[in-house]
């Protein structure tokens, strides 16, 4: 190689077209109507409140179901995640199994409207299913991500999708929110339809992602069974994980983050009602709150990070959500000491709103920053195979936060409980201060380098023998 020739491994990867990450960022914007109206603002708190409904203590029982519900989906996300994610990298079929993901949460979504109060098992196994499908295609649509621009872009692209997906959220839950009314047994017949109405909304909104991504990457001869590849390639990633430092400590770290993300995205609806009592109307202004900071915050800290670096944009975002936890912990007793000391009379719920912004700007930034940094972290070939490893600690975490509010909360109450919230961004904190982001890049070009000059040489054996 000449010295005017770059290295293979400083190659910089394309940009795509703006239609084609459009596209992608469409994904984000249509399966948010999954997110927010079955597992944060309706559907759980009608499941706890309505269909299992044991008010009497609590609702700790309707909880608890909740938590084992969304913890077993998460479960079968991790034993799978890599395994599809290495099969996929193998045959370039990310699209394929895209599809796939997006097919199966539609349908059952769309079959929640048969959950009627009473109804548990079916809405238990409805909703593992409905949340292993779309927890899955979170993997998959994310496994696009490198492919879509140079490492200095990562961070708004996937910035830009996560806003456009609380855009999407905005238009989704705005609409069921005023035309299906609350999560009471009273309006259950015109609040059931909200399972339909989501997998519509879904179905339809994610139709250019299909249209305009490209699935980059040629398929490998398939030679064993896709099983054995599967299996092989995720046995071979974790050997070369020592190479890759820098991505397994941010795993780690974002293994306990996520923790605490998920349970406010399973709770925060299901608190409002239960601990801060709120009416219809904060309830709606909150979740309006909720997607425009989240929103924002995607968007406007996207941008932060491609010029302050992804690793410190995650460690202030996880700052902001101990503030958030503390805040929320705290709202009824705040509440009670401002109207004594200073005259006032304002309503917890009230106050909750304010603590929702600050909440909301963790949201969207936490997610986007984490998304992005393992990108940066990925060789292009290992992408959704590293995007599996990704979705394998997200959903792992869903599984250690769920299952462990849902049994103290059991003993403690809610309120208490969410503290253990704090203690999950505060490890995710110590652990990331020893991830290197430079270094981990570089680790990922090593790789991609590497692994081109191996692909010469079975070439040129392959010319030889054919001579």
């Amino acid at each position: 190689m000449s010295e005017s020739q770059p290295a293979v491994s400083d190659m910089p990867r394309p940009r795509a077209s703006k239609k084609e990450i459009v596209g992608w960022a469409m994904f984000d914007f249509a399966n948010q109507a999954y997110t927010l109206l079955i597992i944060t603002v309706v559907f759980g708190e009608l499941f706890t409140t309505v269909i299992v409904g044991d008010r009497g203590d609590g609702y700790r029982l309707a909880n608890l179901l909740w938590s084992l519900a969304l913890a077993t989906s998460y479960l079968l996300v991790v034993i799978t995640g890599p395994l599809f994610g290495a099969v996929m990298d193998y045959q370039a079929a990310k699209k394929r199994f895209l599809f796939v993901s997006y097919l199966a949460t539609v349908a059952t979504t769309a079959m929640l409207y048969f959950v009627a109060p009473g109804y548990v098992l079916l809405g238990l196994a409805l909703i593992v299913v409905s949340n292993y499908a779309y927890s899955m295609g979170e993997s998959f649509i994310a496994a696009f991500l490198p492919d879509l621009g140079p490492p200095e872009d990562l961070g708004k692209i996937s910035g830009f999708g996560w806003a456009l997906g609380y855009v999407g959220g905005l238009f989704a839950a705005g609409f069921t929110l005023v035309v299906l009314g609350e999560a009471t047994a009273e309006n259950f017949e015109r609040v059931r339809w909200v399972g339909p109405f989501a997998a519509g909304f879904f179905l339809i909104t994610a139709i250019p992602t299909f249209l305009w991504v490209k699935e980059r990457g040629m398929p490998q001869p398939p030679g064993k069974p896709y099983r054995q590849i599967a299996i092989e390639r995720v046995a071979t990633t974790l050997h070369e994980l020592k190479r890759f430092r820098d991505l397994g400590l941010f795993l780690v770290s974002l293994l306990f983050s996520m923790a605490g993300v998920y349970i406010i995205i399973a709770f925060a609806f299901i608190y409002g009602a239960q601990v801060i009592g709120w009416d219809a109307a904060t309830r709606n202004i909150m979740f309006i709150v909720v997607q425009v900071t989240a929103a924002a915050g995607a968007l406007g800290f996207g941008f932060l990070q491609d010029r302050i670096g992804t690793r410190v944009t995650y460690l202030f975002t996880l700052v902001l959500w101990v503030a958030a936890i503390v805040a929320i912990w705290a709202t009824p007793e705040v509440t009670t000491f401002l109207n004594a000391h200073l005259g006032l009379d304002w309503q917890a719920q009230h106050l909750f709103l304010v603590v929702g912004c600050l909440a909301g700007l963790s949201l969207g930034s936490s997610q986007s920053a984490s998304r992005a940094l393992v990108g940066l972290f990925s060789p292009t070939r290992k992408a959704a195979e590293f995007f599996g490893f990704w979705g394998l600690a997200n959903k792992l975490a869903g599984v250690i936060g769920i299952i462990g509010l849902g049994l103290l909360q059991s003993v403690v109450g809610l309120q208490a409980s969410i503290l253990l919230c704090a203690a999950l961004f505060i490890l995710a904190i110590v652990i990331c201060l020893g991830v290197d982001q430079a270094r981990g890049q570089q680790a990922a070009r090593d790789w991609e380098a590497r692994d081109r000059e191996a692909s010469a040489e079975r070439t040129g054996s392959e010319a030889g023998l054919a001579q």
